[in-house]
């Protein structure tokens, strides 16, 4: 007999279900009258065989045989219980009743396994990844905090630009109805206040990037999400996009569960839906609040256009992979389809879901422990395997000078590293003799995340420039975007950088300096580093060494870190208790903040 997941089994089903009986026609009715009433538009007298377990458990009449299941009926059941709990009135700012949350759609898309093993359910896939956990992330919540305090005369447009990608669902609602959204509000996550409180909670969720309609995708409007959503069709009717056909019997179950209508969008396999979110431009405010320009806080979807990937490679064919072999999209009369894509969003952040699996109390996280160190263990081995190669292009040993090339090369359809600036890539040079003593180091990650040698980690007035050439180990070739303020100062606050004084990451195959926009170009000394190119870069090594102690053992490794030591200490240059806490999770875990993307050795005699 199906069982209802747990979580359906909570005091708002059973409210909902109390209410069905203590109704005019509920009153003594029977299991399957009860049902009738609650599956509208389900036939008065239904002769089929339905669940009874949920009205049981919550005080309802007890049917004396257990029949079997329609499993359609129960997800139309359900649909309708399930989505009145996230319509009801939030009393700081009822949203329009144009989304649902995420266990409406997880109740068919979950339980999918391929015939080798793989589970590739689209909803437990989802919920261990950082769309999932977008709200509860926080490193956001703890930089938006810094922002606010930092600006506090335009502390609500700051909350509204960064909930717009972060809370999406909760500020699309306010947005229709003409107010800013919220981040501080609904926090903590847990527990939920209200509506508006569950869609804030359920982060990048189903009903946000489904509802995405086409129009003006790719274009300038479209950027920072200014994605387009229906506002106006009521649930019922509402169109849910996806890249394949369904069948009428199938749509109206559909329809039934999650109360919108699934329609053919091929654009959700698109990069310019990610393009809306990950096209992020920031307000750089002066004082006093006053919007001084804009900064692209992070454009990898541009970076892309700009490389030899656009057209043969999407944003989706890397973070959403493809099964090979045909697969259900669905567990409740699902049909077997090609380009399954895996709901997987593999990026760039291996150290977040470390975060969320050990402060999961504190976070309101519900992921699965183990769901989300395989998230963390899938997302760093798709760094290591597909990101990066490092390679020594030439070595020579001549009397007293050891000279090594060390050639990197980026893999990725954007730039390496790239999206939110916080995160950097390092060579890591390492010279050992014959008796394995270190001869020369340059690179090597202290315990706190910090780099040895780094000046920015040292001083944050200051920052470590690009190198062609490295003689001396306070020398590191780091691969990072630094911003600075109108009046050039580093810093790490979005809110008051204007533009870049470095951005040497590692450029993508095709992608040429000289012709780059604006908003995607190199900054400072790579910028006229002929080495420094589309594809990856070289940077030489030149060593003093005795050679009495050869041969020497060379090894050079490309190390990655998704939030730099920097950004998480100047936090502190604000106190609030977000604040606080993200630098204590970050200092707590820093030694697993960091990972080697790639490696290359070889022996110099």
């Amino acid at each position: 007999m199906f069982l209802y997941p747990k979580q359906y089994l909570d005091l708002i089903v059973c409210k909902q279900v109390r209410s069905l009986m203590s109704g005019r026609k509920g009153k003594g009715a029977s299991v399957g009258r009860l049902l009738s009433y609650a599956t509208s538009g389900g036939p008065k007298k239904p002769n089929y065989p339905l669940d009874d377990r949920s009205l049981y458990q919550c005080g309802g009449p007890k049917r004396r045989s257990h029949p079997r299941v329609s499993l359609a009926w129960v997800i139309v059941l359900l649909a309708v219980i399930l989505p009145a709990t996230a319509q009801s009135a939030d009393n700081q700012n009822p949203p329009a009743q144009i989304f649902v949350t995420s266990d409406v759609c997880l109740a068919c898309h979950n339980n999918l396994v391929t015939e080798s093993g793989l589970d590739v359910s689209i909803g437990s896939n989802w919920q261990s990844s950082l769309m999932a956990h977008s709200s509860r992330d926080p490193y956001w919540q703890a930089s938006v905090r810094r922002e606010t305090l930092a600006h506090p005369s335009a502390k609500d447009s700051i909350e509204d630009e960064c909930s717009a990608c972060h809370m999406p669902m909760a500020r699309y609602g306010s947005k229709i109805r003409n107010r800013h959204g919220s981040v501080f509000v609904y926090l903590p996550i847990l527990p939920a206040r209200g509506a508006a409180s569950q869609l804030a909670a359920d982060g990048v969720s189903c009903a946000m990037c489904h509802q995405i309609r086409e129009d003006k995708l790719g274009s300038e409007e479209s950027f920072t999400a200014g994605f387009v959503v229906d506002s106006t069709t009521p649930l019922g009717r509402r169109p849910i996009f996806g890249p394949y056909d369904i069948d009428r019997g199938r749509s109206r179950i559909m329809q039934s569960a999650s109360r919108m209508e699934p329609t053919m969008g091929s654009h959700v396999q698109d990069s310019t839906l990610c393009a809306s979110c990950h096209t992020l431009y920031t307000h750089t405010r002066g004082p006093d609040g006053e919007v001084l320009g804009t900064l692209p806080e992070q454009v990898p979807y541009l970076e892309w256009k700009h490389s030899a990937y656009e057209g043969s490679d999407s944003c989706q064919s890397c973070h959403m992979p493809l099964l090979t072999d045909k697969m259900h999209i669905s567990s409740v009369m699902g049909q077997l389809r090609e380009n399954f894509s895996r709901h997987v969003f593999r990026g760039g952040n291996f150290f977040m879901p470390k975060i969320f699996n050990r402060y999961r109390n504190e976070l309101g996280v519900s992921a699965l422990s183990q769901d989300l160190t395989l998230a963390s263990k899938e997302t760093e081995n798709h760094l290591k395997t597909k990101t990066a190669r490092i390679a020594f292009a030439h070595v020579e040993n001549s009397s007293d000078t050891l000279t090594a090339d060390v050639t990197v090369t980026n893999l990725a359809g954007h730039k390496l590293p790239t999206a939110y600036p916080s995160r950097r890539a390092w060579i890591r040079f390492k010279v050992s003799d014959a008796q394995g003593r270190t001869v020369f180091e340059s690179g090597r990650v202290n315990p706190n995340g910090s780099i040895r040698g780094n000046i920015n980690d040292e001083d944050a007035e200051r920052f470590e420039k690009h190198h062609d050439q490295i003689h001396s180990t306070d020398q590191v070739q780091i691969y990072e975007a630094i911003m600075a303020t109108p009046d050039g100062h580093v810093t790490t606050g979005l809110i008051e950088a204007i533009r870049f004084i470095k951005d040497n990451r590692i450029l993508p195959k095709g992608f040429e300096k000289t012709t780059a926009a604006a908003d995607v170009m190199v900054h400072g000394q790579a910028a006229d580093d002929a080495n420094f190119k589309g594809a990856g870069d070289t940077i030489r090594y030149r060593i003093l060494v005795d050679p009495n102690r050869g041969p020497f053992n060379i090894r050079a490794e490309l190390m990655y870190q998704p939030i730099a030591f920097r950004w998480a200490q100047n936090l502190k240059l604000e106190q609030a208790k977000e604040i606080d806490r993200f630098v204590a999770y970050y200092n707590a875990m820093s030694g697993q903040s960091w990972t080697v993307l790639a490696s290359a050795s070889t022996i110099v005699r």
